[in-house]
């Protein structure tokens, strides 16, 4: 049996307006409140992009779903965070994480943000992150997983490309990219499960 793949997502550009003050950024969001944007702010760079639609939130649920069902079975003591809003008005950024968890009880921000990119320029997703200090980081595009943990030496932090997580341990991610890239949601699931009972 053949398993099938989603398909190949189509990429949409998101609106970019430079040179705003926190202040000036805080207006705008008041006046764009509304469904079908998504806003992110950094040193000054409005950007805009449109609600993602049913290909981004399958994947996205997908990732969820797999990824709930390993910290549950690895026994993680977790809570979902989903998109909740990340700001730091010191650090002029506000970024909304496609998903996002603590991964142990009485965490300040959350110890992991996904992203799944249907999208392509705007602004560094990764500097918005290392500006929330958020530990680490994992990109879904185009069927393909990066992940990033972020590192500090002396006083500077810098994100580092790496190929086994750091904050959930023991994940396969070569069984995960699989089951999030299969086509049939159940397929996925019970194949993931199968594989991390073995």
């Amino acid at each position: 049996m053949t398993t099938a793949i989603l398909a190949k997502p189509k990429q949409v550009q998101p609106l970019l307006f430079e040179g705003l003050t926190w202040r000036e950024f805080k207006a705008v969001e008041q006046l764009l409140h509304q469904p079908g944007y998504r806003l992110s702010f950094l040193d000054g760079i409005l950007e805009i992009r449109l609600m993602p639609g049913e290909p981004h939130e399958t994947v996205k649920g997908r990732i969820g779903a797999l990824l709930e069902l390993y910290l549950l079975m690895a026994g993680f003591d977790f809570t979902p965070t989903e998109s909740m809003t990340l700001e730091s008005e010191g650090g002029k950024v506000k970024r909304e994480a496609d998903k996002s968890y603590k991964l142990a009880p009485g965490r300040f921000r959350p110890d992991l943000a996904i992203e799944v990119v249907f999208s392509s320029g705007g602004v560094d997703k990764l500097e918005f992150y290392k500006r929330l200090r958020i530990p680490e980081v994992w990109f879904w595009d185009d069927g393909v997983l990066e992940v990033y943990h972020l590192r500090e030496e002396g006083e500077e932090l810098h994100y580092e490309k790496i190929t086994q997580s750091e904050e959930v341990p023991g994940i396969n991610f070569e069984l995960l990219l699989r089951c999030i890239n299969m086509a049939n949601h159940v397929e996925a699931i019970k194949t993931f499960q199968q594989g991390i009972q073995k």
